[in-house]
């Protein structure tokens, strides 16, 4: 027998496999269970102790590694895989395709578009000013483009937009903007290559 928690509003599609442990549409604070629907889609796989709150819309052939925390009210598009003790925070838009490697961590308002690739332990920032008394209300996440790939232990600075098919580096520490299909690395990062000149 399993051993899950689902609140009220939870759709379940067809053939949800949903591991021991794992809690669907928690309810975030300041909101009542069941005042929002909570979809995950069909064929998904959710491994145990991951934690799903309330909002969240899950696209068909999903998975999660175990110990994964989502929180509400994010858009997940379909075949996306998010590893082992990774943490995606509230009002996250991830399209088709995106793979979030184990113990990455996703802050309010990030996009990561089709296919793109987010390595182990890498950190996405939203917080320009984080001492700010307005720091909350001026959040603003990373897009990570298209096929982007973001290398282990990366971190990317807030609004900092990654381009189609880029490549950063592992550890490097993004501060501005990356152009589509340049290759970066360091700290901070700088351009070193093109993906072209890599595939050849």
């Amino acid at each position: 027998m399993t051993h899950m928690t689902t609140y009220p509003g939870v759709q379940l599609g067809e053939n949800v496999t949903v591991e021991d442990y794992v809690i669907i549409g928690k309810p975030p604070e300041g909101k009542k269970s069941g005042d929002q629907k909570t979809v995950i889609g069909d064929g998904t796989l959710i491994r145990s102790h991951t934690v799903i709150y309330m909002g969240n819309v899950v696209g068909i052939n999903c998975q999660t590694g175990h110990h994964v925390l989502i929180r509400e009210d994010n858009t997940i598009g379909d075949s996306v895989s998010i590893g082992s003790h990774s943490v995606v925070e509230h009002h996250v838009t991830i399209e088709d395709g995106v793979r979030i490697h184990s113990q990455a961590f996703i802050p309010e308002f990030s996009v990561l578009k089709k296919g793109c690739w987010v390595g182990p332990n890498a950190v996405l920032t939203n917080a320009r000013y984080p001492l700010s008394p307005r720091a909350k209300e001026e959040l603003e996440g990373p897009i990570i483009g298209e096929g982007a790939k973001i290398g282990a232990n990366a971190t990317i600075l807030p609004a900092v937009r990654i381009g189609e098919n880029a490549l950063v580096g592992a550890g490097a520490v993004v501060t501005k903007d990356v152009a589509p299909g340049k290759v970066v690395a360091g700290n901070p990062a700088v351009v070193i290559n093109e993906i072209s000149e890599l595939s050849t």
